[in-house]
């Protein structure tokens, strides 16, 4: 057992550095066989341990940028994500006892991670593993099978490459097919690219604007990063009437490039007129607004200010960050909101529901805000329901010193590959860019820029077989996990009664007692 539980821990570690900043995605089927190794052989009431030190060294690796927010935060928030490893564990020992287990330990993996990724208060997506797939030929399917397929497809690859070293001393044709085999489904898509048809272009700006002083504390400092951004805006007016930058149809600002309420706040409201008349097209603006129906919550919101008509459509964050802006069960003695910081949480955000894509002038657009960019509903679902082109208004302020930029910007890429849409970042400090639907970067702004993104974008109206799918493989993984885990539990049950049945029939017969006298026969 302790030297399961050390290649666990090397193998949980090696998976973390497939991801941003490290980004070695090649190491992913390794770490994974390494999981699958250390578990083989094991009882599931056994094979959670080594399992939970996996994910232990995984999470608090993966996801060390959490610090940022607070050690307290990184703690509790890693651990209540490595503890879904232990299930995984005993899922991927019941699976080993079936001929086809490295399916089912794939399927074990992708499903533990989509329910990750959704549980508890809109759960944690970071790390999955497709997330670390960009410009490998796994992201290559992603048009294809989508996010959750691809995950599925690299967990595949790590519990073959285990069950092929477990061939080794006598490996059979069986072997060499499977990997063939293997190597055929994941090289495929990028030898038939997806069809996507171009039914226009765009130009589109993207602002980021940067955060004074130190970067990571947006509302200390909101005017002045709401009086950058307008003032970029303003110069990218003259370089247009100049002739030096065509003219744009919008432009995006990022999350939090105002962090009041624009419509009540009056010097921030005339700051984004004055820049959308300058600039003559419409402006897709950060704001935090108060929710007209109750004043304890507020809404996240990119929203569209049109030149001489005021705000347009407007799209509401579909995930707010649980204990960064909303706590979960708020005045309970559990988790009062004094504790640590949760006094910067003096009201909740309200998440929105809405999958219809915003207009922004003649377009039909996909909006996501920040972390809404890891979820698989909100971009896809926008995008069946017509979306021409993709946006991304992010802050990640906090983040800015950490990887979490890198790991973000990678989903926005592979977001572009999925959807089969251009992809335009505005982040208010990093990374900012313009995404082909390949993935490829065609231009970007580093991590405390100051600086305005003027491409020309293809428009889109074809939908991938990853759309169409849309949320449905991460369903089927998680029926999956139901259906085994009963299984599972019925033939448990079944043997436990056929062996009772068995000792029963073993036992010798009892003898007979005398009859004592006077008895009857």
């Amino acid at each position: 057992m302790p030297l399961r539980c050390l290649l666990a821990l090397v193998g949980g570690l090696v998976l973390a550095a497939a991801f941003e900043p490290v980004g070695h995605s090649w190491v992913m089927p390794p770490a994974i066989a390494a999981l699958v190794l250390s578990v083989r052989g094991l009882e599931p009431r056994r094979a959670w341990l080594p399992s939970l030190l996996f994910g232990v060294a995984f999470v608090y690796a993966v996801m060390v940028w959490m610090r940022a927010v607070g050690t307290d935060a990184w703690l509790a928030m890693c651990a209540m994500e490595a503890a879904f490893f232990v299930p995984l564990g005993i899922g991927i020992s019941w699976s080993m006892r079936s001929r086809a287990w490295p399916v089912l330990a794939a399927l074990w993996w992708v499903g533990i991670e989509t329910l990750r990724s959704g549980f508890p208060f809109s759960g944690m997506p970071f790390g999955r593993l497709v997330f670390a797939t960009a410009d490998t030929p796994w992201a290559d399917a992603l048009p294809w099978i989508g996010m959750t397929g691809v995950s599925f497809l690299v967990a595949l690859t790590g519990t073959t490459l285990a069950w092929v070293l477990l061939q080794l001393r006598s490996p059979a044709r069986a072997t060499y097919a499977v990997v063939a085999g293997l190597a055929v489904v994941t090289l495929a898509p990028a030898l038939v690219p997806f069809p996507l048809e171009r039914s226009g272009t765009a130009t589109v700006a993207a602002v980021q604007g940067d955060v004074p002083g130190t970067g990571l504390n947006v509302p200390a400092v909101h005017r002045e990063v709401t009086a950058d951004h307008v003032r970029l805006t303003e110069e990218l007016a003259d370089a247009v009437a100049a002739g030096e930058q065509p003219r744009p149809d919008f432009v995006v600002w990022p999350e939090n490039s105002t962090a009041v309420d624009p419509f009540l706040d009056t010097e921030v409201h005339a700051g984004i007129v004055a820049a959308s008349d300058a600039i003559g097209v419409p402006i897709l603006v950060g704001g935090t607004n108060s929710n007209p129906l109750d004043d304890t919550q507020v809404l996240n919101q990119g929203i569209v200010f049109q030149p001489g008509l005021g705000s347009g459509d407007r799209y509401t964050k579909r995930h707010p960050v649980p204990y960064g802006e909303y706590i979960p069960f708020r005045g309970s003695s559990w988790m009062p909101s004094t504790y640590g910081r949760l006094t910067e949480v003096p009201r909740d955000m309200v998440r929105g529901t809405s999958l219809e894509p915003i207009r922004i002038g003649d377009l039909l657009v996909a909006d996501a805000i920040c972390f809404d960019v890891a979820y698989d509903e909100g971009i896809a679902g926008q995008v069946a329901r017509g979306a021409e082109l993709v946006t991304v208004q992010t802050s990640n302020a906090m983040f800015s010193r950490t990887g979490q930029l890198a790991q973000q910007f990678e989903i926005s890429r592979l977001r572009a590959q999925e959807t089969g849409r251009w992809v335009v970042v505005a982040a208010i400090n990093g990374i900012s860019g313009v995404v082909r639907p390949d993935g490829t970067v065609v231009a970007s702004v580093p991590a405390r820029g100051q600086e305005v993104l003027v491409e020309s974008v293809g428009l889109s109206s074809s939908q991938t077989l990853a759309v169409r799918l849309g949320v449905w493989p991460g369903r089927l993984a998680l029926i999956f996990l139901v259906v085994h885990t009963a299984v599972v539990l019925i033939t448990y049950r079944r043997r436990r009664r056929r062996d009772r049945a068995a000792d029963d029939d073993l036992q010798p017969p009892r003898p007979l007692q005398p009859l004592e006298r006077g008895t009857p026969a």
